[in-house]
């Protein structure tokens, strides 16, 4: 009998030509792509704020986040709105996507640690990898991404945790 690895939910969508994933679990919706509301003096990846259901979410280019060239915009793009936990507080944040796939379970034991060498970002963001028939799945730390800017994002998107 084959011994069971425990298993968790990914969304996997693609920047470029590389394929991520976010747990299933921080996936409020996904949204059609819609220009959002500038902000002043944000950074560069803060691309503005956006209203879902009443609240004004920001919305990040995660390619530009992550060190990779902007996004451009095609009938494929969407934006993945997450509940992102951050220390004592939860960011409401809109992820841009340039297409979004499925969702699809990966067992513990498939998930590997990212390599320090041969990746295009920064690799202190990534928590683990998933090979597939033709290559990986990179699984993005969120909490990890959005701590140091979370400051900037805090009056934006951040509800705090009771």
């Amino acid at each position: 009998m084959a011994s069971t690895s425990p298993e968790s939910q990914f969304v996997t969508f693609s920047l470029g030509e590389e394929i991520f994933a976010v747990p299933v679990e921080v996936v409020r919706e996904i949204l059609d792509h819609e220009e959002p509301f500038k902000i002043p003096h944000g950074p560069d990846y803060l691309l503005g704020l956006r209203d879902v259901r009443g609240q004004g979410v920001p919305v990040i280019d995660l390619r530009l986040r992550l060190g990779m060239s902007r996004t451009e915009k095609t009938p494929h793009t969407r934006i993945l709105v997450l509940d992102v936990p951050v220390a004592d507080r939860v960011l409401a944040l809109g992820l841009v996507a340039d297409r979004v796939y499925e969702v699809v379970p990966f067992r513990e034991d498939q998930i590997e640690t990212a390599p320090d060498i041969g990746v295009r970002w920064r690799s202190d963001y990534i928590a683990g990898v998933v090979r597939r028939d033709v290559g990986f799945v990179v699984i993005i730390d969120l909490a990890r991404l959005f701590s140091d800017s979370g400051s900037a994002l805090a009056g934006v998107g951040a509800q705090k945790v009771a």
